[in-house]
């Protein structure tokens, strides 16, 4: 979770829902789902913001990908939460102005906007973080493109 106070960016909470590979899925799923609740609960977001799911060539992670997102979606709408959704190419051009860019140019990209002495981890934190910046430098966009700033 990152906010922007005055142009600047600043992390709020920064993390994962860890699941044990190990946990049989529905347990998994039900982990993910309870701790964005939790999550939600104690920070009272104002918009969610979910990476789009791109097609993996791998069809067993892409499964388990798309129903762990499918519990993200359904605890985000259980909450009320305005979702948007961005592609990869749009976090990274938001991000790093590139949308190309590699995942440890995005990830330093991530520390050096938040002021993190360290990059975050585990690599989705960072991804996650990624998301939030996207989704803040968009709203701002959007809203100035309709005059509202």
């Amino acid at each position: 979770m990152v906010e922007e106070t005055e142009g600047r960016l600043s992390p709020v909470a920064i993390g994962v829902v860890d699941t044990p590979a190990k946990m049989p899925l529905p347990a998994r799923l039900q982990r993910i789902y309870a701790g964005l609740q939790a999550v939600i609960g104690e920070y009272a977001p104002e918009t969610a913001a979910v990476e789009e799911l791109f097609f993996s060539r791998n069809s067993r992670t892409a499964m388990s990908v798309g129903e762990a997102r499918g519990v993200v979606l359904l605890a985000l709408a259980d909450a009320g939460l305005p979702i948007v959704e961005y592609t990869p190419m749009q976090i990274k051009q938001a991000v790093t102005g590139y949308g190309s860019a590699d995942k440890h140019q995005v990830q330093e990209m991530v520390r050096l906007l938040l002021a993190l002495p360290d990059i975050p981890r585990p690599d989705d934190a960072a991804d996650a973080a990624a998301v939030a910046i996207c989704c803040l430098h968009r709203l701002k966009l959007d809203g100035l493109l309709k005059g509202e700033a």
